[in-house]
Formats: structure tokens, sequence, C-alpha cells
């Protein structure tokens, strides 16, 4: 049995150090320092975000640092995403340098970010499976969103009263199981009665379509990379009914 007597390699990440990392980036900016934070964030490399932006905020203006540098190297990782490129890892680990860069840019600024609008997220009750909710949540908020988590197995009562207390232009649910997305038609029902009418995207492995077209508010979202889209039409106004004939004709 062969045995190992280098042990300094264990823990690095081959995502970042092979000649692949970053090789379908497409995207230039104006100049190599801002180059040099989109490229932290398609790597996902959250250990040198601080540096790659505290270096770019030397001589640009931390607006421009978060919508050439750290925005638009979200949009390059939303891109590999939808061309299969990317996976969950390299997602959430961009989104998490980006989310990174954005505060040291906030702080520089002495204010927070102008978000386009709020978005709640959630897996429904009785299922623990958020995997498609985590990957909305990290696009959503790559495209400047803000995202109110609440989290997995979450009750009716508490999606609504988030609902209520938040005001959100859009309300997504996730279900991986066919006995928990029953929870989405309650949600919908109390949302109604309480006069609440937003678009509430549901997916999801236990949802399809036709059973979301049978209640109001509900639109189907195939595939969490249509959540910033969606969210984009519900800020500017669009209504559950016109988010719907969009996307789910």
């Amino acid at each position: 049995m062969k045995v190992i007597d280098d042990f300094s390699k264990i823990f690095v990440r081959y995502d970042l150090g092979s000649a692949a990392a970053g090789k379908e980036t497409k995207v230039a900016a104006k100049s190599k320092e801002l180059q040099k934070v989109l490229d932290t964030v398609v790597k996902g490399d959250i250990q040198g975000i601080d540096a790659a932006v505290n270096e770019a905020l030397k001589t640009t203006d931390p607006k421009e640092v978060i919508k050439e540098g750290l925005v638009k190297g979200m949009n390059e990782v939303s891109r590999l995403w939808e061309e299969g490129i990317y996976y969950l890892p390299q997602t959430i680990l961009s989104s998490d340098a980006m989310l990174k860069g954005i505060e040291i840019c906030e702080k520089k600024m002495g204010a927070a970010m102008e978000k386009k609008g709020l978005v709640i997220t959630h897996t429904a009750e009785g299922d623990i499976h958020d995997l498609g909710q985590k990957i909305a949540n990290a696009l959503l908020r790559a495209n400047g969103y803000e995202v109110i988590d609440l989290g997995k197995d979450v009750p009716v009562d508490d999606v609504v009263n988030a609902v209520k207390k938040n005001k959100p232009a859009m309300l997504t649910g996730t279900a991986l199981m066919t006995t928990t997305m029953t929870a989405f038609q309650k949600i919908s029902k109390r949302l109604i009665h309480e006069g609440i009418e937003i678009p509430f995207v549901c997916g999801g492995g236990a949802v399809s379509q036709e059973w979301v077209d049978t209640f109001d508010l509900g639109v189907y979202g195939k595939d969490a990379s249509q959540a910033p889209a969606m969210a984009s039409d519900a800020v500017t106004g669009k209504s559950w009914k016109e988010i719907r004939e969009k996307f789910n004709a």
C-alpha cells in the first residue's frame, strides 16, 4: 500500500489552481484592478476578494467597483451556471465572494448599496431539501436583490407573517416531495384572504406547471436561474398573472 508523505495539497481547491480556472470568462473589465475583482468573483476566491477589492478602491469609486467588478463577475458566473459549466459549489462560493466584496465597498461608501427590490424565499413546511432555494438565493443576490431567506421546513404561518411584515415584491417556495408541496396552496389562500397579491414562484422536484396553474398567485419556476428575471418583472409592477403568462406559456 502506497504511503502518503506529502500532505500539503490535501485541502487545496483544484478549481482555483488549475489552468482551466477562469478560462471560460468572456468579460473584460475597464481596468486591470477591476479585472482582478471580476476574476476573483468568477473563481469564487473568498480569501482573495479583500485584497482585490481594496486594491481597486485605491483608484476607483466604490459604486464602480461594485457595478463593473463584483456584479459583472457574478453575471459571468450566472452565464457559466446556465451553460452547465458551473454547479452549486462554484455558484455559492462566487456569491459569497461578491457579497464580501460589496461589504467592503459599502464600508468605504458609508452606506449600503441600493437594492433593486426584496424577495422572500423558503423551502416548504416538512421539507428539508433546500438545494434549489440556495441556488435561487445566490442568483437573486448576485443580481442586486435583497433576499430574506426563511430557511427550510418553514411553517405556512411563518411564511404568511413574513410576507405581511416585509412586503416583498415576490415570494418563492421550493418543494422536493409531493407530501410537502401542498403547503404552497395553503400559503396562496392565506395571502389572498389577507388581500395580498404578489407573484409566488413555486419550484422543486415535486412541482409541475400543471399543478401550479391550479391556484392563484402561483408561477411555476422550472429552474432557479429564472428567479432574477421574474423578480425584475415583479419589481416593475407586473402582476402574478402577467408573470405566469410570460414564463409559463
